[in-house]
Parts: structure tokens; sequence; C-alpha cells
């Protein structure tokens, strides 16, 4: 028995002879004939190889994973997604130069032998001998797509890529099977076809398609003869003959292929001369993936795209299934953004916000009675650099965005709402204090109440705000003991119930607290969900949820097909006079109240501010019967408040909602709405009531009620509902001054610190 070279390894004539058992398996192979698990040739040992009829024979052609391509609701691109950049394409689109140079230098007798090539490897065993290592294979175009489709069915796993790669005689007994398959079943121009629709040309590019388009910016139709020959040089070691980073070594790879295309009389002698004189000409366009890529602003709506898609069944009964659905791609994606208002957005955003700012503003636009997405964009870009971020500040924690952002006063309409519709007149009058404690008892959803146990208490924004007041003068002018005198007069319940049905959910996904300063925003919000939650006013009462995908088609193999998407539910919130009364009241709030710097002229709008105590949040919410939109301006970290500040470049001593969030909507839906009719809103007459002392419902309750759980918060102001009841207060007049805090633990929220003022952990 020969024996090992003494630097370790098979000698030449052991390697010759294993080279030699491969053949006389390929022989056996083709003859059909049944090997045992371990034979006399010693190939395989304790079973590691199956016998060649044990393998199935149903060998299937693995759905190639393509680029997707994300749409705006006109057809633009705005951006293309792909776990593989590749586009499958007919062999009549790929060059005839192409279609030659791969098989001159991988497979050069491909249109003369079988699924295996029995003189080529013969020809190996020799050159391998003679060499004193394996320097020469005899892997057919056919066996080299077997092992294509077993890299592909093994995706981004390591592991598998390994199993599927590793140089055993079982995977080459398989390889050598289901080549013969391959060859009966489809041909040597499908197989060719096929071969170069999946093979890795390196610079992230699986297929011909996509290599010429990386490499020389056209398609592979267009590829000429030095074109078409580097490219088929490179797939025998992608990184090794890479030519954006070694030209010298591809350039003698590329020149190896004509000279081989000479040999086998595709070129002459003449034309591969003279090609290899020739410069690679590489006009190298970059990888275009994923929504960092995305144009318009529009990257994080492109990454909540595929948020809703890994995360709505309609795709997929598991996470996993979905994610297997968007990793293959080929889909065309249409979605709901609309270009104009997406760029309207971003416009206004940049005038007013930079974003290298201490602070950041996120704004989403949405259409009224059909939940969809116009536009959404933010001041700090898609990105990994400096002053950009991956957190989409516009949407909720579980759809790739923050923990939210208390909203303040905006959230006063939903209050108002409620109440009116619990039977409520919008002329009702409350004494509305200066200042006043928390009216206590206040029920609540459980059947029990909530009680000032500690004595706190709350002013308004201004000494010269103070009642009584109706609901009309109130909301334009967003007195607080107004709408905490409202809030216990009709309970807590019905604000939380009217919330849900507006989908006013917590963007961090816990239950709305049972507090009453909830009608002051102190539960965090996202952009997205205010905007859609008055969006139900916009709509006369109808709540649409949001949607951001009109249709998909998927591409498999050469067909397409159409995928269901997820559809809005409308479902009625609140009767349309509701609504309407509600339109009026913030109708107001930009003629005569704190939003007048919002307002858009002779188009009518109606909309509410909000500033959050300590400044660490600035709300502009507001809409027209056309569309409905948010603007957020703060520290996505809710560190920074935004006291002697400089935002855009304009010092500003004190930040309110009217002032900064109220221009970049007013700017923002302004340019979204042009063109578009200017619709009237369903107004109702709400009288002015006489002035005179309101009743001051729940000042003098019982203070015998239960309180509502203990606080654990991790901020500054631990225990505090989401990190901080500070939040909550709102413009008083068009320039007021916070005028509120609250005492530790007086909401007895359960938080762990959220996003409120005075502490917080920040997305």
């Amino acid at each position: 028995m020969p024996k090992k070279r003494s630097g370790g390894g098979l000698s030449p004539t052991q390697q010759a002879a294993k080279f030699l058992g491969v053949s006389v398996l390929a022989g056996a192979v083709m003859a059909g004939i049944a090997l045992p698990a371990a034979g006399a040739l010693g190939l395989a040992a304790k079973g590691s190889v199956k016998g060649f009829d044990e393998i199935p024979d149903n060998l299937k052609s693995p759905s190639l994973s393509q680029r997707t391509t994300i749409l705006d609701n006109n057809g633009g691109q705005i951006a293309t997604v792909y776990s593989r950049d590749r586009t499958i394409i007919d062999l009549k689109d790929m060059s005839p130069y192409m279609q030659k140079a791969i098989v001159a230098i991988e497979d050069s007798r491909y249109y003369e032998h079988g699924a295996v090539d029995l003189k080529g490897i013969l020809r190996a065993v020799n050159q391998n001998a003679q060499n004193g290592g394996v320097a020469q294979g005899a892997s057919t175009l056919t066996q080299q797509l077997v092992k294509n489709y077993f890299v592909e069915e093994a995706g981004d796993d390591p592991t598998k890529v390994a199993e599927a790669t590793q140089q055993t005689l079982g995977r080459k007994i398989r390889e050598l099977k289901y080549a013969i398959q391959l060859e009966e079943k489809l041909g040597k121009k499908k197989i060719l076809e096929n071969y170069l629709n999946i093979t890795f040309f390196g610079e992230q590019a699986y297929g011909v398609e996509a290599a010429a388009h990386r490499y020389f910016s056209k398609p592979a139709k267009k590829l000429n003869l030095q074109e078409s020959a580097l490219l088929a040089g490179i797939v025998q070691s992608p990184s090794r003959y890479d030519p954006v980073n070694d030209e010298a070594e591809a350039t003698k790879r590329r020149n190896t292929v004509l000279q081989r295309m000479a040999e086998v009389h595709d070129i002459s002698q003449q034309e591969a001369d003279a090609a290899k004189e020739k410069p690679l000409g590489l006009h190298v366009s970059k990888p275009k993936n994923g929504c960092i890529t995305a144009v318009k602003g529009a990257g994080f709506f492109c990454d909540y795209v595929r948020e809703v898609f890994l995360s709505d069944p309609v795709f997929g009964k598991t996470k996993e299934a979905r994610a297997k659905v968007w990793n293959q791609g080929g889909l065309t994606i249409r979605t709901t953004l609309d270009p104009q208002a997406q760029r309207s957005a971003q416009a206004s955003i940049k005038d007013h916000v930079n974003k290298s700012d201490d602070v950041a503003t996120a704004a989403t636009v949405v259409e009224p009675g059909t939940g969809k997405i116009l536009a959404m964009g933010q001041s700090r870009p898609y990105g990994f650099g400096k002053h950009e971020t991956q957190i989409n500040l516009s949407v909720n924690k579980d759809m790739g965005g923050g923990a939210g952002y208390q909203p303040g006063s905006t959230f006063k309409p939903i209050v108002a709402a409620a109440a009116i519709e619990g039977g409520k007149s919008a002329t009702q009058q409350y004494s509305s204090p200066y200042q006043m404690e928390y009216p206590s008892p206040i029920s609540v959803c459980d059947g029990k109440s909530w009680v000032n146990t500690e004595g706190s208490d709350l002013s308004n924004e201004n000494e010269s705000e103070h009642g009584p007041y109706g609901m009309k003068e109130a909301t334009a002018k967003s007195v607080n003991t107004y709408y905490v005198q409202l809030i216990s007069d009709i309970g807590i319940c019905p604000v939380t119930e009217m919330a849900a049905k507006l989908g006013a959910d917590r963007a961090d996904g816990r239950k709305m607290d049972q507090a009453p300063s909830i009608a002051l925003g102190t539960q965090e919000m996202s952009p997205l969900t205010m905007a859609n939650a008055y969006a139900t006013f916009a709509s006369r009462g109808m709540y649409c949820t949001p949607i951001a995908i009109d249709s998909i088609s998927q591409k498999v193999g050469g067909a397409k097909k159409s995928l269901e998407v997820p559809k809005s539910t409308c479902s009625r919130a609140m009767s349309e006079t509701t609504a309407d009364t509600v339109s009026t009241l913030l109708k107001g709030v930009v003629e005569d109240g704190t939003g007048q710097q919002a307002g858009l002229g002779s188009r009518p709008s109606a909309g509410k501010t909000g500033t959050t105590d300590s400044r660490y949040a600035a709300w502009f919410v507001g809409y027209t019967p056309n569309m409905a939109g948010a603007v957020w301006v703060g520290d996505p970290t809710h560190k920074r408040r935004m006291v002697d500040i400089t935002i855009g470049g304009v010092y500003r001593p004190k930040v309110y909602g009217g002032e900064v969030p109220g221009p970049i909507w007013r700017d923002m839906m302004t340019g979204a709405l042009e063109g578009k009719p200017a619709l009237d809103f369903n107004l109702v007459n709400i009288p002015d009531p006489e002035k005179h002392k309101g009743r001051d419902d729940g000042d003098n309750g019982d203070h015998n009620g239960n309180g509502n759980g203990n606080g654990n918060g991790n901020g500054d102001n631990g225990g505090r509902t989401d990190g901080g009841t500070d939040g909550g207060t709102t413009d008083g007049g068009n320039f007021p001054t916070p005028g509120f805090s609250l005492p530790d633990g007086f909401i007895q929220g359960q938080s762990n610190g959220g996003n409120g003022n005075n502490g917080g952990n920040g997305p």
C-alpha cells in the first residue's frame, strides 16, 4: 500500500486513484448501478455515502431569490431590496458572447457530453497526478448548477452552506444523480440559462443580468466580447478575480477566457488578440440595496413597508414563513405613498429643522376614509452615520419606531369626542380656574375610582386663563383645568374607549393608564397614530386602520402572480354629528387659537397644538377633509428640553406647538394639497355661552375611592406615569409658559421610565 507523503495528505498516486474512483463511480452512476453504502473501493466509510438508488429522484429547482422593487402610488420607484441581487432573464436576453464564454472556460465539451464528462474526468485525473495535487476539476455545468441549487436552498445559513459545498463523495454522488435528472428534464439550453441566472459573479451580484449592471451598467443582452469574457472568468473565484479590487488579476483571467474561446473556435485568434488589448472598460454601479437607497426621503416608509410584510399574517402564518417570502423576493410592491405629499413633507422638514439639530422632527400624512399613508418623513435621515438613524420616529415600537412621545394637548380632542358622543353639549361650561386640585374620585373602567390621595393640583399656563369657559373657547385656548373637569365629569373609561376606537394606542404597546392626566396627553404616542386618529374627525367619524400597501405581484420563474395584501378595516368610531362638532372646535384653534401659525389661508383646516411641560416635545396635528397630518418636534432620547435652543438655524427661547410644529405642518400640507379641491367641513353651530360662574364638577367629590397601582419608574422622576407626568401641558394663548407639574408618585403608573419628560429611555 502506498505511503503518505512526509508532508501529510495523499501521494499523487493516491490522489489519482481517488479521482479515478470518482470516474468509476461516475460510470457506475451513468449505468444506473446501485452502489452500496461502503464498497470495495473504500470511497465511503461508516455509511457516509448512501446507495445511489436511495437518493431521492425529485430534485426541485429552487425559486431563485430576486430583488424586490418598492413603488409609490404612481408607479415611481422608491427603493429596491433583496437578499440576493438577481434579476432572472431568458437565454435570448443574454449576449451570445456571454453564453460562449462561460461554456468555453467552464465546460468546453458541454454540448458533446451528457450530465457527466468522463473524458474530462480522466483528463483531470491525469493532470492532477502529474501536478501532485488537485489542480483541475471535472464538474460539468450541469453538476455546477446542481451544487448552486444546494447553495441557494441553504440561503444565508453558514452551516447549511458548508454542507452544500463540502468536498465529500456523498455530495458528489447526489450531484451526479441530480445532474443526470436535469439533463433529461431540461435540456442543454435551459440548463445554461438556469446556470447563468443562479451563479455568483461577486460584488453582491447573482446572475448575469445583475453582474452586467454591476460592472458595466448595461443589460446582459448588450455585453460585448471582452466584457463577456471578464464576467465568465470571475465565476471560478469571484474574490480572486474581482476587477474592482484587482484589475491586473482580472485582466489576466479575462485574457485566459478569450484564449480558450479561440482554442474551441468560438472566435478567431485575431479576435481574441484584439480583445486582449482592450481595457476592462468598467462602468461600475454601486449595489443599491435596502431602504437606505430610497428616494424622496422615503427610507423610513420603505422600512415600514418591510415591517408590515414581516408582521402581517396575510403574508404567511408564521414569522419564518413571511421572512422566507420576503427574502425570496421577486416582489413588486405598489404602496400608498403619494410622491407629491412625500416631497412636500421632506421639503418642509428640511426648511425648518436641520439634521444636526439637538432635536428632531417627524411627520406623517394619511388619507381620511381610507387609512392610506401618503407621506412619512423625518429630519434625521435613514442611515448609520452621524445625525442619522434607523429608528422610524413616526411609528410605534413594534413597527420599527421608538416608544413614542407625549402628545400633550393634541389628545384633548379625543376627550372632547368622548364627552360629546356621551351626550355632553359643546356649550358645556366649567369654572376652569387658573389652578385647582385634581377632582376626586373619578370613575375608571373597572368599576372602581381614581382618587387624588396626594391632594395634587394643576394649573393653566397663564394666570390670565380662568373661567368660566365653554368647550369652544377652552379648546381654542387649550385650557388644562377645563379638560380635567370635563374628564372628571364623564369618567376616564369613555375617554380610553374612544381612544381605542380611534387607534390611539400607546406606542410602546402598553395599555392606556386609568388616570385623569391622560386628558393632558401623558400617554406616549407616535405621529402616525395621532395623524390617523385625527383623520377620523376628517372622515366624519369613520376610523380606518392605516395601510401602506396597495398591491403586490411576485415573479416566480417566468410567471407573475398577485399576492393578497392587508386591507384597511373601517368602523364607525363616533357619530357624524360628534365628528363635525370636533371639527368645528378645532377649526377655531387655527383661526383664533393657539394654532394660528398653522393655518392654510383660504383652505379650511382644523387642528390642535400640544407642548409638554418641560418642553421635551411639541406637536401640531391637523387635517382638511382631504388629508390629515401630524408633526412632532423633540429630542428622541428625551434629554434636551426645547428652551434656549436653535432649531433650523433659528434661536428660540422656548418652543411652542403652534410656533415650530405648526409652520412645518402648514408648509407640508400646503404642498401636499396643491391642486386638490379645497373642501369644507360640515360645521355645526356652537353658540358662545354667556359668561357666568360655571359648575366646578368634581372639586368637592368623595375621596374614598381606590388608587391606581404602584409606580416603579426608572426615570428621573420615577413612579410617574410613563416616566414623568410633567408632560401634557399645552399651549395656552399664543406663547404660553408651562405652569404645572405633579409630585412624584401622583399618577402611580407602572412604567419603567418610558419616554416621558424628566426621565425615560428614548428609542
